[in-house]
């Protein structure tokens, strides 16, 4: 057997050792912050942290739970994420089910593709849009920061690639029994598919959680922002006006710890729903390549 010899014992030793020595890069960055938020003020002005607290505080995750300004960004990004990520989901699966049929069942078929693979490469550009979002009257509404992104192309795509490896001898049993296109979809497609969806999600939420640029755009007000542009405002920016801290609080407590916290508070979901979801990425990933 190939994965008995030596040559493929030697390749996967290597890049095991290689992709350990990645996921320990990736996750220094992230323990040297979690570090960082439960360190003293002396300590982490001075840049004594390392890996471990210098001096254990809980203060400045005290001050950033009592900061109703951030709670309310983590509302909007929480609120964002699931509502994006569900409509995203819903107009996925009804654009790639039809795409996903031949030209001889969907007349036209080739020519709506082309029109989502168009919307793909070329774009109006940043002011036409911001002059559609005002004329609307998107502006300073939460659903600014989900409608624009509703659809994802590459995301139809992955979808449909999936669906065409589909045996259609299922498709056809089930329009033989009676059902219409929704209920084959719904009650087939669906369930069977759970893996291709798990790999959308998971692309949905990382995309609403991390977006700033566009709550900085569209929202007049930072008590509007979502948390990825308050942090942004905090942390490149260095707008501390939004934290509410009184000169007393700002002698007791470390900037860099308070982001810290900020940072950490907002990595966390995403670290959390990952390993859930990481398994259905994983497959789905490679069902779509290879049916596709």
């Amino acid at each position: 057997m190939y994965h008995k010899s030596l040559p493929y014992r030697v390749f996967n030793i290597v890049n095991t050792c290689f992709l350990i020595l990645i996921a320990i890069m990736c996750i220094i960055p992230m323990v040297h912050v979690l570090a960082v938020s439960f360190s003293t003020k002396a300590a982490a002005d001075a840049n004594l942290v390392n890996l471990w607290p210098v001096g254990f505080s809980l203060e400045a995750y005290k001050k950033t739970m009592n900061n109703p300004i951030f709670l309310n960004s983590l509302w909007i990004s929480l609120l964002r994420t699931v509502i994006g990520t569900a409509i995203t989901l819903l107009i996925t699966f009804l654009a790639a089910y039809p795409l996903s049929k031949e030209n001889s069942e969907f007349k036209g078929r080739t020519i709506y593709s082309w029109i989502f693979v168009f919307s793909m490469i070329f774009n109006g550009g940043l002011v036409p849009f911001y002059m559609v979002i005002q004329k609307i009257g998107l502006m300073d509404s939460f659903w600014v920061l989900v409608l624009p992104g509703a659809v994802n192309t590459f995301l139809v795509i992955l979808m449909l690639n999936f669906f065409r490896g589909i045996p259609k001898e299922l498709e056809e049993a089930a329009l033989m029994d009676g059902a219409n296109h929704f209920r084959t979809l719904f009650r087939i497609f669906l369930p069977i598919s759970m893996p291709s969806i798990a790999t959308i999600a998971l692309f949905s939420m990382v995309f609403h959680w991390n977006s700033w640029f566009d709550g900085l755009l569209y929202m007049n007000n930072a008590k509007d922002y979502p948390l990825a542009t308050f942090m942004q405002t905090v942390i490149i920016g260095r707008d501390m006006s939004s934290m509410s801290m009184n000169p007393k609080e700002m002698e007791a407590l470390s900037q860099t710890t308070v982001r810290a916290a900020q940072i950490f508070i907002g990595s966390a979901p995403i670290l959390i729903v990952y390993p859930f979801l990481q398994r259905f990425f994983v497959k789905g990933m490679t069902l779509g390549s290879v049916k596709g």
